[in-house]
């Protein structure tokens, strides 16, 4: 199990600018957060240089400083994912956010001849008509992530994620990277490739959930954690809205499907099934 992680203070020890206001009034997309919150920061002593990108389905924090979301967040509806699930994909194109300067965003060429898979944090698969599924593949929704996690388990708890949707309603979802001060990068621009990605889930319908937290590597592995155990972890408070009693609780969260993808760096079958299947036991059986 992934146990150890960075402090909050070294998670954004290279991202200590000065707070950039922008969008900072009222914003449209704050229905995409429970209670109109939208996720904070909880290092105090430090004010990365941020803005805020507001899409259709999804609000996401940038930093500045290393040119890749801190997190998005999405209200994710049975409704919606109907309507995702008959348009189908419509397109594959990535593209640099022009709502941010250029210099203080990541470019399509970063990723190239990387390894790594250009990893959406909101799933264009959530979104319910072409342009909303053409405004996740901005890479201001994306980060470095391994083909290990991205088409593996990471596409299982995405699958799960939806099928949980479909039955409570509606979920709320904020998904974000662990980034690593002097980690490895990707690019001209020195991209950071985070050393882990979370996906934090919440059910407005029976006051429950809990987040994942997976390895960024070549051999991903999963831990499940209540927000308040997150929130120490990796620095931001994705729920600031909820109760201590919400935060506090043990997670609640289905197991991740089995995903369809095989990934470039591994083979399916027996050894996909070994890398979930020691995961699995710590999970919730309440699904």
């Amino acid at each position: 199990m992934l146990r150890v992680f960075l402090s909050a203070s070294a998670v954004f020890a290279t991202l200590a600018l000065p707070l950039t206001m922008a969008h900072a009034q009222t914003r449209p997309c704050d229905d995409l957060s429970v209670g109109h919150t939208p996720p904070a920061l909880l290092a105090q002593s430090v004010r990365p240089n941020t803005a805020i990108v507001c899409r259709r389905v999804y609000i996401a924090m940038q930093s500045l400083d290393a040119r890749v979301p801190l997190w998005s967040a999405e209200h994710l509806t049975d409704e919606a994912l109907d309507s995702a699930q008959s348009l189908g994909r419509v397109t594959k194109f990535f593209h640099p956010e022009a709502g941010l300067p250029y210099g203080q965003r990541a470019e399509l060429a970063d990723y190239r001849g990387s390894g790594l898979d250009r990893g959406h944090l909101t799933p264009s698969g959530d979104a319910p008509d072409q342009l909303s599924q053409e405004e996740t593949f901005s890479l201001a929704n994306v980060v470095p992530e391994t083909p290990a996690l991205n088409e593996g388990v990471w596409t299982g708890i995405e699958m799960a994620v939806a099928d949980w949707a479909h039955r409570v309603g509606e979920l709320y979802v904020v998904t974000g990277p662990v980034l690593q001060a002097n980690g490895p990068t990707i690019g001209w621009e020195h991209i950071p490739v985070p050393v882990a990605i979370w996906k934090a889930v919440y059910d407005p319908v029976h006051e429950r959930g809990g987040a994942w937290l997976c390895r960024n590597d070549d051999a991903p592995v999963c831990d499940t954690l209540s927000f308040a155990a997150l929130e120490q972890r990796i620095g931001i408070d994705p729920f600031p809205s909820l109760s201590l009693q919400i935060h506090d609780a043990d997670p609640a969260l289905p197991q991740p499907e089995i995903s369809p993808y095989t990934p470039r760096s591994r083979s399916t079958g027996s050894e996909r099934r070994a890398l979930i299947d020691p995961m699995l036991r710590g999970f919730s059986r309440r699904f």
